[in-house]
């Protein structure tokens, strides 16, 4: 069964954001690891340092509906492989990045906040799959 790794650049610093992201994660624990990089890494040595088949989250990136994200999440589950997603730094990917990439909005967020809607999605895919009232519709 695939794993969902989500990776962040740096450790979140606002300790309300840290919360969030700590309470979905705890929530996906058999679903969803998170790995976080040194924020030190510029953005090219942070892309570099991602698995070959990352998948980026960047606001021009294919936009899904949360019941598109939950079917992805379906399948990724089903994957023999592990399935990486990364939250870029601060200042984004190089434009030129070539990777597969998911956007969560076409609004901007900080890295941060955009780490925890992340989260909250993973969360919420995985509610939808299992057949829960979380996701409302």
């Amino acid at each position: 069964m695939g794993r969902v790794v989500v990776h962040l650049h740096g450790s979140p610093s606002d300790r309300n954001i840290s919360s969030l992201i700590e309470n979905f994660s705890d929530r996906l624990k058999s679903k969803v690891r998170i790995k976080i990089h040194k924020a030190k890494l510029s953005s090219s040595e942070y892309l570099d340092a991602l698995p070959v088949d990352v998948i980026l989250l960047d606001e021009n990136g294919e936009k899904l509906s949360s019941i598109e994200f939950a079917k992805r999440f379906s399948e990724w589950g089903l994957s023999s492989d592990e399935t990486h997603l990364a939250i870029g730094p601060a200042d984004g990917f190089p434009k030129n990045h070539q990777k597969s990439s998911l956007s969560l909005s076409q609004m901007t967020f900080p890295h941060e906040l955009a780490a925890a809607v992340l989260l909250e999605q993973l969360y919420r895919a995985f509610e939808i799959e299992r057949g829960s009232a979380y996701h409302r519709v």
